[in-house]
């Protein structure tokens, strides 16, 4: 099992960043030792002073594709969840000044926890699904998928120009506008059109 992640796919969150719009999707991987399961624990890690949250929406691989054509990407998930991609921002930060790859910052253990999945005829549009982030009660992220720059199907069909895609392999599909740092003794609450789907605190 295999994790892709789309970095950039929202317009404010890459002007937040500062980085340029992208023209083709960017994207990372992750391994399995990132996966930290819904009410886990999350460890502040000793190698980092800057840890901050990414809130995703993430589908899940339900067959076997190769070069997959966007008009038939949507047979090839059939579960929408949501996911934290946890950046080590300082690390990341010193990769990008010496044009190292983000591994370091991006794919480390427990980097990427998951929620709960639903099936996708849940929801009646894919592409204008609300969800969110809170943190000890407050809201700090809000995103809508109708708002990404690379569509879900057409995110499928690029990533599988470069990757066999396998069942059970994840994609988070980008964050939105409203980054920020976590801190010990956080607690994380993430949701998808208010259904509370993924808690995660930090110790």
């Amino acid at each position: 099992m295999k994790i892709l992640c789309i970095g950039r796919n929202y317009i404010d969150h890459a002007k937040e960043l500062n980085n340029p719009v992208p023209e083709a999707p960017v994207f990372f991987a992750k391994a399995e030792n990132a996966i930290l399961r819904n009410g886990a624990t999350f460890f502040y890690p000793d190698f980092s002073k800057d840890i901050h949250y990414e809130t995703e929406i993430v589908i899940k691989i339900n067959r076997i594709g190769k070069n997959i054509e966007p008009q038939f990407a949507h047979r090839y998930y059939n579960e929408i969840g949501i996911g934290i991609d946890f950046t080590a921002r300082d690390l990341q930060n010193e990769a990008k000044k010496k044009g190292l790859p983000w591994e370091i910052a991006k794919a480390f253990d427990y980097s990427a926890p998951i929620g709960d999945f639903f099936p996708k005829n849940k929801f009646p549009d894919i592409k204008n699904i609300h969800f969110s982030l809170d943190i000890n009660g407050k809201n700090v992220q809000k995103g809508n998928t109708g708002d990404m720059i690379f569509d879900i199907d057409y995110l499928i069909s690029y990533l599988s120009k470069f990757y066999t895609l396998k069942i059970g392999d994840l994609i988070f599909t980008g964050t939105p506008a409203g980054v920020g740092p976590i801190a010990i003794g956080d607690g994380l609450l993430a949701k998808i059109e208010g259904m509370e789907c993924l808690k995660i605190d930090i110790k």
